[in-house]
Protein backbone atom coordinates (compact mmCIF):
# COMPACT_ATOMS: atom_id res chain seq x y z
CA UNK A 1 0.00 0.00 0.00
CA UNK A 2 1.19 3.84 -0.85
CA UNK A 3 2.64 4.90 2.59
CA UNK A 4 0.74 8.53 1.40
CA UNK A 5 -2.39 6.71 1.44
CA UNK A 6 -1.64 5.34 4.45
CA UNK A 7 -4.30 6.40 8.02
CA UNK A 8 -2.40 6.48 11.66
CA UNK A 9 0.19 9.37 10.46
CA UNK A 10 1.93 10.89 13.74
CA UNK A 11 1.22 14.48 14.06
CA UNK A 12 3.65 16.63 11.95
CA UNK A 13 3.54 20.47 11.66
CA UNK A 14 2.35 21.40 8.37
CA UNK A 15 4.62 24.41 7.33
CA UNK A 16 3.08 26.78 4.16
CA UNK A 17 5.33 28.60 2.26
CA UNK A 18 4.14 30.20 -1.29
CA UNK A 19 7.87 29.44 -2.66
CA UNK A 20 10.46 26.76 -1.00
CA UNK A 21 13.96 26.52 -2.30
CA UNK A 22 15.81 23.63 -2.61
CA UNK A 23 17.72 23.11 -5.89
CA UNK A 24 18.92 25.39 -7.89
CA UNK A 25 17.59 23.10 -11.04
CA UNK A 26 14.20 23.19 -9.31
CA UNK A 27 13.34 26.96 -9.73
CA UNK A 28 10.39 26.81 -6.68
CA UNK A 29 11.96 30.25 -5.04
CA UNK A 30 12.46 33.68 -6.29
CA UNK A 31 14.94 34.63 -3.28
CA UNK A 32 15.51 34.68 0.25
CA UNK A 33 11.96 33.81 1.87
CA UNK A 34 11.73 30.39 -0.44
CA UNK A 35 15.15 29.72 0.58
CA UNK A 36 14.46 30.12 4.64
CA UNK A 37 11.89 27.83 3.38
CA UNK A 38 13.78 25.26 2.27
CA UNK A 39 16.65 25.48 5.05
CA UNK A 40 13.48 25.56 7.34
CA UNK A 41 12.51 22.10 6.48
CA UNK A 42 16.25 20.68 6.16
CA UNK A 43 16.49 21.84 9.63
CA UNK A 44 13.57 20.10 10.80
CA UNK A 45 14.80 16.76 9.12
CA UNK A 46 18.50 17.08 10.88
CA UNK A 47 16.73 17.31 14.12
CA UNK A 48 13.79 14.72 13.60
CA UNK A 49 11.61 17.30 14.01
CA UNK A 50 8.18 15.51 12.79
CA UNK A 51 7.45 18.66 9.48
CA UNK A 52 5.89 18.51 6.31
CA UNK A 53 6.08 21.95 3.88
CA UNK A 54 3.48 22.45 1.26
CA UNK A 55 4.01 24.67 -1.27
CA UNK A 56 3.46 25.08 -5.06
CA UNK A 57 5.02 23.48 -8.29
CA UNK A 58 5.76 26.86 -10.47
CA UNK A 59 6.68 24.57 -13.70
CA UNK A 60 7.74 27.76 -15.29
CA UNK A 61 9.97 29.02 -12.34
CA UNK A 62 10.15 32.70 -11.09
CA UNK A 63 12.27 33.51 -14.83
CA UNK A 64 15.28 33.36 -16.32
CA UNK A 65 17.41 36.26 -15.83
CA UNK A 66 19.21 37.72 -19.31
CA UNK A 67 21.58 40.98 -18.78
CA UNK A 68 22.80 42.83 -22.11
CA UNK A 69 25.71 44.85 -22.23
CA UNK A 70 24.14 47.98 -20.50
CA UNK A 71 22.03 45.94 -17.93
CA UNK A 72 19.15 45.92 -19.24
CA UNK A 73 17.19 42.82 -17.57
CA UNK A 74 14.87 40.65 -19.85
CA UNK A 75 12.97 37.79 -18.55
CA UNK A 76 12.03 34.81 -19.64
CA UNK A 77 9.96 31.29 -18.19
CA UNK A 78 12.67 28.90 -16.75
CA UNK A 79 11.21 25.71 -18.11
CA UNK A 80 12.82 22.17 -16.38
CA UNK A 81 11.29 19.34 -15.81
CA UNK A 82 9.39 17.62 -12.32
CA UNK A 83 9.90 14.41 -12.80
CA UNK A 84 13.28 14.83 -13.16
CA UNK A 85 13.48 16.15 -8.81
CA UNK A 86 10.27 14.59 -7.63
CA UNK A 87 8.43 12.01 -7.36
CA UNK A 88 4.57 12.23 -8.45
CA UNK A 89 1.44 11.15 -5.86
CA UNK A 90 -1.33 9.20 -7.17
CA UNK A 91 -3.95 11.13 -5.24
CA UNK A 92 -5.89 14.06 -6.56
CA UNK A 93 -8.00 16.31 -4.57
CA UNK A 94 -10.67 19.20 -5.94
CA UNK A 95 -10.25 22.84 -5.05
CA UNK A 96 -13.86 25.19 -5.99
CA UNK A 97 -12.49 28.02 -7.76
CA UNK A 98 -14.98 31.02 -9.32
CA UNK A 99 -17.99 27.98 -9.34
CA UNK A 100 -14.97 25.93 -11.07
CA UNK A 101 -14.19 22.50 -9.55
CA UNK A 102 -10.15 22.57 -10.17
CA UNK A 103 -8.53 19.17 -9.78
CA UNK A 104 -5.04 19.50 -8.01
CA UNK A 105 -2.29 16.68 -7.76
CA UNK A 106 1.16 16.51 -5.45
CA UNK A 107 4.88 15.86 -5.83
CA UNK A 108 6.81 14.82 -3.40
CA UNK A 109 10.37 16.04 -2.67
CA UNK A 110 12.08 13.94 0.73
CA UNK A 111 14.80 16.05 2.78
CA UNK A 112 17.12 13.43 4.76
CA UNK A 113 18.65 15.43 7.95
CA UNK A 114 22.14 14.20 9.46
CA UNK A 115 19.78 12.37 11.71
CA UNK A 116 18.53 9.83 9.21
CA UNK A 117 14.90 11.58 9.61
CA UNK A 118 12.77 12.18 6.93
CA UNK A 119 11.03 15.42 5.82
CA UNK A 120 8.56 15.39 3.02
CA UNK A 121 7.96 18.62 0.48
CA UNK A 122 4.62 18.29 -1.16
CA UNK A 123 3.97 20.72 -4.75
CA UNK A 124 0.64 21.20 -5.58
CA UNK A 125 0.42 21.29 -9.64
CA UNK A 126 -3.04 21.56 -11.36
CA UNK A 127 -1.58 21.13 -14.93
CA UNK A 128 -3.50 18.31 -15.46
CA UNK A 129 -6.16 17.36 -18.46
CA UNK A 130 -9.41 17.38 -16.92
CA UNK A 131 -8.62 21.01 -16.17
CA UNK A 132 -9.55 23.95 -18.41
CA UNK A 133 -6.54 25.81 -19.93
CA UNK A 134 -5.90 28.65 -17.66
CA UNK A 135 -6.91 26.80 -14.66
CA UNK A 136 -3.88 24.48 -15.56
CA UNK A 137 -1.59 27.44 -15.37
CA UNK A 138 -2.38 28.04 -11.77
CA UNK A 139 0.94 26.61 -10.48
CA UNK A 140 3.26 27.62 -13.25
CA UNK A 141 4.45 31.25 -12.29
CA UNK A 142 5.71 32.17 -8.81
CA UNK A 143 4.34 35.52 -8.36
CA UNK A 144 3.18 36.29 -11.70
CA UNK A 145 -0.09 37.53 -13.14
CA UNK A 146 -2.44 39.68 -11.86
CA UNK A 147 -4.48 39.98 -8.42
CA UNK A 148 -6.87 37.15 -10.32
CA UNK A 149 -4.15 34.82 -11.09
CA UNK A 150 -2.68 35.48 -7.27
CA UNK A 151 -5.64 34.97 -5.58
CA UNK A 152 -6.59 31.94 -7.52
CA UNK A 153 -3.46 30.22 -6.19
CA UNK A 154 -3.80 31.16 -2.99
CA UNK A 155 -6.56 29.37 -3.40
CA UNK A 156 -4.54 26.31 -4.58
CA UNK A 157 -1.65 26.80 -1.64
CA UNK A 158 -4.31 27.55 1.58
CA UNK A 159 -6.97 25.23 0.87
CA UNK A 160 -6.26 23.08 -1.69
CA UNK A 161 -3.03 22.10 0.45
CA UNK A 162 -4.69 21.02 3.45
CA UNK A 163 -7.33 19.17 1.43
CA UNK A 164 -4.19 17.06 -0.03
CA UNK A 165 -2.79 17.11 3.44
CA UNK A 166 -5.82 15.00 4.20
CA UNK A 167 -6.33 12.81 0.79
CA UNK A 168 -2.31 11.65 2.14
CA UNK A 169 -3.39 10.60 5.61
CA UNK A 170 -2.39 13.29 7.38
CA UNK A 171 -5.57 13.64 10.00
CA UNK A 172 -3.60 14.96 13.01
CA UNK A 173 -1.43 17.64 12.28
CA UNK A 174 -0.86 19.48 15.42
CA UNK A 175 0.84 22.97 14.15
CA UNK A 176 -0.24 24.87 10.67
CA UNK A 177 3.04 27.15 10.04
CA UNK A 178 1.80 30.14 7.61
CA UNK A 179 5.54 31.30 6.23
CA UNK A 180 3.98 35.23 4.88
CA UNK A 181 0.11 35.52 4.22
CA UNK A 182 -0.16 33.20 0.87
CA UNK A 183 -1.47 30.46 2.81
CA UNK A 184 -3.47 31.78 4.96
CA UNK A 185 -6.95 30.74 3.31
CA UNK A 186 -6.06 27.54 5.07
CA UNK A 187 -7.63 28.90 7.71
CA UNK A 188 -11.00 28.89 5.78
CA UNK A 189 -10.07 25.69 5.37
CA UNK A 190 -10.05 24.63 8.68
CA UNK A 191 -13.28 25.91 9.39
CA UNK A 192 -15.13 24.41 6.65
CA UNK A 193 -13.93 21.22 7.75
CA UNK A 194 -15.44 22.11 11.53
CA UNK A 195 -18.36 23.05 10.02
CA UNK A 196 -18.84 20.11 7.67
CA UNK A 197 -22.31 18.14 8.38
CA UNK A 198 -23.28 20.06 11.28
CA UNK A 199 -25.95 21.97 9.88
CA UNK A 200 -25.14 25.61 11.94
CA UNK A 201 -25.55 28.56 9.58
CA UNK A 202 -22.01 29.79 10.47
CA UNK A 203 -19.01 29.47 12.23
CA UNK A 204 -18.94 30.55 16.29
CA UNK A 205 -16.34 31.81 18.28
CA UNK A 206 -15.55 27.96 19.15
CA UNK A 207 -14.67 27.40 16.04
CA UNK A 208 -12.57 30.44 15.54
CA UNK A 209 -10.71 29.67 18.42
CA UNK A 210 -9.90 26.29 17.80
CA UNK A 211 -8.32 27.31 14.42
CA UNK A 212 -6.39 29.87 16.04
CA UNK A 213 -5.42 27.20 18.16
CA UNK A 214 -3.57 25.36 15.50
CA UNK A 215 -2.13 28.32 13.84
CA UNK A 216 0.94 30.32 13.61
CA UNK A 217 1.97 33.34 11.25
CA UNK A 218 5.43 34.27 10.49
CA UNK A 219 5.39 37.57 8.56
CA UNK A 220 8.34 38.79 6.91
CA UNK A 221 7.38 42.19 5.01
CA UNK A 222 7.78 45.27 7.06
CA UNK A 223 6.25 47.44 4.19
CA UNK A 224 2.68 47.61 3.88
CA UNK A 225 2.57 47.67 0.05
CA UNK A 226 4.03 44.20 0.50
CA UNK A 227 1.44 42.10 2.13
CA UNK A 228 -1.26 40.46 -0.24
CA UNK A 229 -4.43 42.34 -0.38
CA UNK A 230 -7.74 41.80 -3.02
CA UNK A 231 -10.93 43.65 -3.32
CA UNK A 232 -14.03 42.01 -2.12
CA UNK A 233 -15.46 41.83 -5.29
CA UNK A 234 -12.76 39.94 -6.35
CA UNK A 235 -12.84 37.77 -3.36
CA UNK A 236 -17.00 36.77 -3.77
CA UNK A 237 -15.74 36.09 -7.40
CA UNK A 238 -13.13 33.62 -6.74
CA UNK A 239 -14.26 32.24 -3.34
CA UNK A 240 -18.20 32.44 -3.81
CA UNK A 241 -19.85 34.46 -1.60
CA UNK A 242 -20.75 31.64 1.11
CA UNK A 243 -17.06 31.37 1.67
CA UNK A 244 -16.10 35.28 1.55
CA UNK A 245 -19.07 35.72 4.18
CA UNK A 246 -17.09 33.75 6.10
CA UNK A 247 -13.93 35.81 6.01
CA UNK A 248 -15.32 38.85 6.86
CA UNK A 249 -15.83 37.73 10.11
CA UNK A 250 -11.91 37.09 10.26
CA UNK A 251 -10.81 40.23 10.51
CA UNK A 252 -9.57 40.45 7.18
CA UNK A 253 -10.48 43.57 6.08
CA UNK A 254 -13.84 45.74 5.55
CA UNK A 255 -13.56 46.54 2.37
CA UNK A 256 -10.64 44.14 1.09
CA UNK A 257 -9.10 40.44 1.91
CA UNK A 258 -5.63 41.21 3.53
CA UNK A 259 -4.54 38.07 4.13
CA UNK A 260 -2.01 38.81 6.59
CA UNK A 261 -4.92 40.20 8.55
CA UNK A 262 -6.24 36.95 8.38
CA UNK A 263 -3.37 34.65 9.05
CA UNK A 264 -2.66 37.28 12.36
CA UNK A 265 -6.74 36.64 13.54
CA UNK A 266 -5.97 33.20 13.49
CA UNK A 267 -2.90 32.71 14.79
CA UNK A 268 -2.57 31.94 18.76
CA UNK A 269 1.60 32.82 17.78
CA UNK A 270 2.66 35.66 15.81
CA UNK A 271 6.42 36.46 15.17
CA UNK A 272 8.85 39.01 13.66
CA UNK A 273 12.26 37.23 11.76
CA UNK A 274 14.44 39.29 14.06
CA UNK A 275 14.26 41.48 17.10
CA UNK A 276 14.32 44.39 15.32
CA UNK A 277 11.48 43.11 13.15
CA UNK A 278 9.70 42.35 15.59
CA UNK A 279 9.69 46.05 16.68
CA UNK A 280 8.40 47.21 13.30
CA UNK A 281 6.37 44.37 13.22
CA UNK A 282 4.64 45.13 16.50
CA UNK A 283 3.77 49.16 15.19
CA UNK A 284 2.45 47.24 11.65
CA UNK A 285 0.36 45.04 13.43
CA UNK A 286 -0.86 47.31 16.97
CA UNK A 287 -4.06 44.96 17.79
CA UNK A 288 -1.28 41.47 18.34
CA UNK A 289 1.26 40.64 20.37
CA UNK A 290 4.41 40.01 17.97
CA UNK A 291 7.32 38.43 19.55
CA UNK A 292 10.92 37.51 17.39
CA UNK A 293 12.48 34.20 16.44
CA UNK A 294 15.00 35.33 13.92
CA UNK A 295 16.21 33.56 11.39
CA UNK A 296 18.22 31.07 10.64
CA UNK A 297 20.30 29.49 7.32
CA UNK A 298 21.05 25.46 6.98
CA UNK A 299 24.92 24.77 7.67
CA UNK A 300 25.63 22.29 5.76
CA UNK A 301 23.76 23.51 2.59
CA UNK A 302 25.33 27.18 2.97
CA UNK A 303 28.95 25.85 3.50
CA UNK A 304 31.20 25.59 1.19
CA UNK A 305 33.30 22.13 0.33
CA UNK A 306 36.37 23.40 1.59
CA UNK A 307 35.12 24.44 5.06
CA UNK A 308 32.97 21.38 5.59
CA UNK A 309 35.68 19.26 5.23
CA UNK A 310 38.00 20.79 7.80
CA UNK A 311 35.15 20.80 10.18
CA UNK A 312 34.54 17.28 9.72
CA UNK A 313 38.22 17.30 10.84
CA UNK A 314 37.73 19.46 13.88
CA UNK A 315 34.76 18.52 14.59
CA UNK A 316 32.62 16.19 12.83
CA UNK A 317 29.44 16.09 15.03
CA UNK A 318 28.65 19.84 13.92
CA UNK A 319 26.46 18.20 11.22
CA UNK A 320 23.88 17.22 13.89
CA UNK A 321 24.77 20.05 16.18
CA UNK A 322 25.19 23.55 14.65
CA UNK A 323 26.34 24.49 18.27
CA UNK A 324 29.50 23.03 17.88
CA UNK A 325 30.62 25.72 15.35
CA UNK A 326 31.34 27.65 18.73
CA UNK A 327 34.24 25.39 18.56
CA UNK A 328 35.68 27.01 15.68
CA UNK A 329 37.68 29.74 17.97
CA UNK A 330 40.25 26.94 17.98
CA UNK A 331 41.22 26.23 14.72
CA UNK A 332 44.57 27.19 14.08
CA UNK A 333 44.73 30.23 11.38
CA UNK A 334 46.10 28.54 8.50
CA UNK A 335 43.56 26.58 8.05
CA UNK A 336 41.34 28.90 7.69
CA UNK A 337 43.12 30.81 5.53
CA UNK A 338 43.90 27.74 3.48
CA UNK A 339 39.92 26.91 3.44
CA UNK A 340 38.60 30.31 2.43
CA UNK A 341 41.76 30.60 -0.96
CA UNK A 342 39.35 27.45 -2.30
CA UNK A 343 36.32 28.91 -1.66
CA UNK A 344 38.09 32.06 -3.27
CA UNK A 345 39.38 30.43 -6.40
CA UNK A 346 36.05 28.47 -6.72
CA UNK A 347 34.00 31.81 -6.86
CA UNK A 348 36.28 33.55 -9.15
CA UNK A 349 36.67 30.02 -11.91
CA UNK A 350 32.49 30.48 -11.65
CA UNK A 351 32.76 34.39 -12.29
CA UNK A 352 35.08 33.46 -15.48
CA UNK A 353 32.94 30.81 -17.00
CA UNK A 354 29.82 33.11 -16.50
CA UNK A 355 31.33 36.33 -17.21
CA UNK A 356 34.74 35.94 -19.10
CA UNK A 357 36.02 38.09 -16.23
CA UNK A 358 39.02 36.91 -14.84
CA UNK A 359 39.77 38.65 -11.37
CA UNK A 360 42.55 38.43 -9.31
CA UNK A 361 42.26 35.53 -6.26
CA UNK A 362 45.00 38.44 -4.61
CA UNK A 363 42.82 41.24 -3.96
CA UNK A 364 40.44 41.90 -1.81
CA UNK A 365 36.66 40.97 -3.29
CA UNK A 366 33.44 42.35 -2.22
CA UNK A 367 30.78 40.75 -2.67
CA UNK A 368 26.87 42.17 -3.01
CA UNK A 369 24.16 39.85 -4.33
CA UNK A 370 20.62 39.89 -3.85
CA UNK A 371 17.28 40.43 -4.68
CA UNK A 372 17.72 43.73 -6.60
CA UNK A 373 14.96 46.45 -5.63
CA UNK A 374 15.27 49.78 -4.47
CA UNK A 375 15.47 49.67 -0.16
CA UNK A 376 18.37 47.22 -0.98
CA UNK A 377 20.56 50.65 -2.51
CA UNK A 378 22.92 48.57 -4.65
CA UNK A 379 24.92 51.54 -5.55
CA UNK A 380 25.55 52.79 -2.39
CA UNK A 381 28.86 51.92 -2.92
CA UNK A 382 29.36 53.80 -6.21
CA UNK A 383 28.07 57.32 -4.32
CA UNK A 384 31.18 59.09 -4.87
CA UNK A 385 33.37 57.09 -7.39
CA UNK A 386 36.17 59.32 -7.01
CA UNK A 387 36.88 58.77 -2.88
CA UNK A 388 36.16 55.37 -3.56
CA UNK A 389 39.30 55.74 -6.41
CA UNK A 390 41.05 57.36 -4.28
CA UNK A 391 40.62 54.82 -1.38
CA UNK A 392 41.95 51.91 -3.33
CA UNK A 393 44.99 53.99 -4.10
CA UNK A 394 45.76 54.35 -1.06
CA UNK A 395 44.80 51.51 0.87
CA UNK A 396 44.84 49.04 -1.80
CA UNK A 397 42.86 47.26 -4.58
CA UNK A 398 39.02 46.04 -4.57
CA UNK A 399 37.35 44.02 -7.24
CA UNK A 400 33.54 43.66 -6.35
CA UNK A 401 31.04 40.74 -7.43
CA UNK A 402 27.37 41.71 -8.16
CA UNK A 403 24.82 39.36 -8.51
CA UNK A 404 20.58 39.30 -8.38
CA UNK A 405 17.30 39.42 -9.94
CA UNK A 406 14.54 42.54 -9.90
CA UNK A 407 11.64 41.25 -10.01
CA UNK A 408 9.78 41.84 -13.53
CA UNK A 409 8.03 44.91 -12.65
CA UNK A 410 10.37 46.46 -10.64
CA UNK A 411 11.27 49.43 -13.11
CA UNK A 412 13.87 50.95 -10.16
CA UNK A 413 15.35 47.52 -9.09
CA UNK A 414 16.32 46.74 -12.86
CA UNK A 415 17.66 50.71 -12.84
CA UNK A 416 19.69 49.86 -10.16
CA UNK A 417 21.22 46.67 -12.50
CA UNK A 418 22.12 49.23 -14.79
CA UNK A 419 23.53 51.39 -12.53
CA UNK A 420 25.86 48.94 -11.34
CA UNK A 421 26.90 48.16 -14.84
CA UNK A 422 27.33 51.46 -16.20
CA UNK A 423 29.67 51.95 -13.43
CA UNK A 424 31.64 48.89 -13.89
CA UNK A 425 32.52 50.40 -17.46
CA UNK A 426 33.56 53.71 -15.83
CA UNK A 427 36.23 52.26 -13.00
CA UNK A 428 37.33 49.80 -15.80
CA UNK A 429 40.91 48.10 -14.40
CA UNK A 430 41.11 50.30 -11.43
CA UNK A 431 38.44 48.91 -9.69
CA UNK A 432 37.16 45.85 -11.78
CA UNK A 433 33.64 45.41 -11.13
CA UNK A 434 31.53 42.17 -12.78
CA UNK A 435 27.70 41.94 -12.50
CA UNK A 436 26.59 37.98 -12.57
CA UNK A 437 23.20 37.04 -14.63
CA UNK A 438 21.02 34.43 -13.61
CA UNK A 439 21.41 34.96 -9.38
CA UNK A 440 20.41 31.26 -7.94
CA UNK A 441 21.38 29.02 -5.39
CA UNK A 442 24.70 27.64 -6.69
CA UNK A 443 25.78 31.04 -7.35
CA UNK A 444 24.72 32.40 -4.34
CA UNK A 445 26.72 29.92 -2.36
CA UNK A 446 29.78 30.57 -4.40
CA UNK A 447 29.92 34.49 -3.81
CA UNK A 448 28.76 33.77 -0.08
CA UNK A 449 31.42 31.91 0.73
CA UNK A 450 34.58 33.20 -2.00
CA UNK A 451 34.59 37.08 -0.83
CA UNK A 452 36.26 38.73 1.69
CA UNK A 453 33.61 40.42 3.16
CA UNK A 454 30.41 40.98 2.41
CA UNK A 455 28.61 44.39 1.77
CA UNK A 456 25.26 44.81 3.09
CA UNK A 457 23.00 48.50 2.00
CA UNK A 458 19.96 47.90 2.97
CA UNK A 459 17.77 51.66 3.98
CA UNK A 460 16.70 51.36 7.39
CA UNK A 461 14.22 49.71 8.81
CA UNK A 462 12.94 48.05 5.43
CA UNK A 463 15.60 45.02 5.87
CA UNK A 464 13.25 42.53 8.21
CA UNK A 465 16.23 40.05 8.58
CA UNK A 466 18.27 39.19 5.50
CA UNK A 467 20.05 35.36 5.45
CA UNK A 468 22.51 36.12 3.10
CA UNK A 469 24.84 37.47 5.59
CA UNK A 470 24.59 34.72 7.81
CA UNK A 471 25.81 32.17 4.97
CA UNK A 472 28.56 34.27 4.87
CA UNK A 473 29.11 33.96 8.81
CA UNK A 474 29.04 30.17 8.28
CA UNK A 475 32.53 30.87 5.80
CA UNK A 476 34.33 33.08 8.03
CA UNK A 477 33.45 36.09 6.31
CA UNK A 478 32.72 39.26 7.82
CA UNK A 479 30.02 41.33 7.09
CA UNK A 480 29.97 44.98 6.52
CA UNK A 481 26.63 46.26 7.04
CA UNK A 482 23.52 49.07 7.67
CA UNK A 483 22.55 47.91 11.49
CA UNK A 484 19.23 46.64 10.35
CA UNK A 485 17.79 42.82 10.23
CA UNK A 486 19.81 40.24 11.61
CA UNK A 487 22.84 42.23 11.67
CA UNK A 488 21.76 44.34 14.89
CA UNK A 489 22.22 40.99 16.52
CA UNK A 490 25.35 39.74 14.70
CA UNK A 491 27.35 42.86 14.78
CA UNK A 492 30.30 43.18 17.25
CA UNK A 493 32.48 45.66 15.48
CA UNK A 494 35.50 44.60 14.61
CA UNK A 495 35.02 41.08 15.69
CA UNK A 496 31.87 39.74 13.59
CA UNK A 497 32.82 42.38 10.77
CA UNK A 498 31.63 46.94 10.88
CA UNK A 499 28.46 48.72 10.85
CA UNK A 500 27.69 51.44 8.10
CA UNK A 501 26.33 54.46 9.87
CA UNK A 502 25.34 55.15 13.38
CA UNK A 503 22.66 52.94 15.91
CA UNK A 504 19.90 50.88 14.36
CA UNK A 505 17.24 52.83 15.77
CA UNK A 506 17.96 55.98 13.21
CA UNK A 507 16.43 56.24 9.74
CA UNK A 508 19.13 55.94 6.73
CA UNK A 509 20.90 58.75 5.88
CA UNK A 510 22.48 58.10 2.21
CA UNK A 511 25.24 60.57 2.17
CA UNK A 512 25.94 59.72 6.08
CA UNK A 513 25.94 55.91 5.30
CA UNK A 514 28.18 56.25 2.10
CA UNK A 515 30.70 58.29 4.22
CA UNK A 516 30.95 55.29 6.95
CA UNK A 517 30.93 52.99 4.24
CA UNK A 518 33.96 54.64 2.62
CA UNK A 519 35.96 55.43 6.26
CA UNK A 520 35.68 51.80 7.24
CA UNK A 521 36.83 50.46 3.99
CA UNK A 522 40.15 53.09 4.40
CA UNK A 523 41.16 53.02 7.68
CA UNK A 524 39.77 49.80 8.61
CA UNK A 525 39.02 47.02 6.56
CA UNK A 526 41.65 47.47 3.49
CA UNK A 527 44.57 48.11 6.12
CA UNK A 528 43.82 44.56 8.01
CA UNK A 529 43.47 42.87 5.08
CA UNK A 530 46.46 43.85 3.29
CA UNK A 531 49.14 44.58 6.35
CA UNK A 532 47.73 41.88 8.90
CA UNK A 533 46.80 38.57 7.65
CA UNK A 534 47.16 36.62 10.30
CA UNK A 535 44.50 39.64 11.93
CA UNK A 536 42.18 39.22 9.02
CA UNK A 537 42.10 34.94 9.46
CA UNK A 538 41.23 35.65 13.18
CA UNK A 539 38.56 38.04 12.34
CA UNK A 540 37.21 35.50 9.89
CA UNK A 541 37.53 32.61 12.98
CA UNK A 542 35.62 34.80 14.82
CA UNK A 543 32.59 35.25 12.63
CA UNK A 544 32.44 31.46 12.35
CA UNK A 545 32.37 30.98 15.67
CA UNK A 546 30.02 34.06 17.18
CA UNK A 547 27.53 34.56 14.20
CA UNK A 548 27.87 30.86 12.05
CA UNK A 549 27.46 29.18 15.57
CA UNK A 550 23.85 31.31 16.01
CA UNK A 551 22.48 32.28 12.92
CA UNK A 552 21.89 28.64 11.78
CA UNK A 553 18.53 27.07 11.03
CA UNK A 554 18.93 24.20 13.90
CA UNK A 555 18.69 27.21 16.29
CA UNK A 556 15.80 28.81 14.84
CA UNK A 557 13.46 25.42 14.09
CA UNK A 558 14.75 24.69 17.82
CA UNK A 559 12.99 27.99 18.74
CA UNK A 560 10.17 27.48 16.73
CA UNK A 561 9.62 23.90 18.86
CA UNK A 562 9.88 25.78 21.71
CA UNK A 563 8.63 28.91 21.16
CA UNK A 564 5.58 28.73 19.09
CA UNK A 565 4.90 24.92 18.21
CA UNK A 566 4.80 23.76 21.93
CA UNK A 567 5.46 20.28 20.61
CA UNK A 568 6.77 17.40 22.76
CA UNK A 569 9.65 16.96 19.83
CA UNK A 570 12.91 16.19 21.31
CA UNK A 571 15.68 18.32 19.94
Amino acid sequence: MNDDLASGRPPVIAYFSMEVGLESGMPTYSGGMGVLSGDTLRAAADMGVPMAGITLLHRRGYFRQKLDGKGVQSETPEEWFPEEFLQPLPPRVVVEIEDRHVTVRAWRYMLRGASGHAVPVYFLDTALPENSPWDRTLTDTLYGGDDRYRLCQEVVLGIGGVAMLRRLGYHQVSVYHMNEGHSALLTLALLQERMHGKGRPGVTKGDIEAVRQLCIFTTHTPVRSGHDEFSMSLANEVLGKDRSDVLAGLGSGNHSLNMSQLALFCSRHINGVSMRHRLVAQEMFPGYSVSAITNGVHAVTWMSPPFRRLFDQQFPEWRRDNNCLRHAIGIPLDKIQGAHAIAKRDLLDEVDRRTGKRLDPQKFTIGFARRATGYKRADLLFRDEERLRKIVKKAGPVQIIYSGKAHPRDEEGKAFIRRVVDVSAELGESIPVVYVEGYDMTMGKLICSGVDVWLNTPRKPLEASGTSGMKAALNGVPSLSVLDGWWVEGHIEGVTGWAIGDGWDKQSDDAAEAESLYAKLETAILPLYYKNPKGYADMMRSVIAFNGSFFNAQRMVRQYVLDAYHTESKI
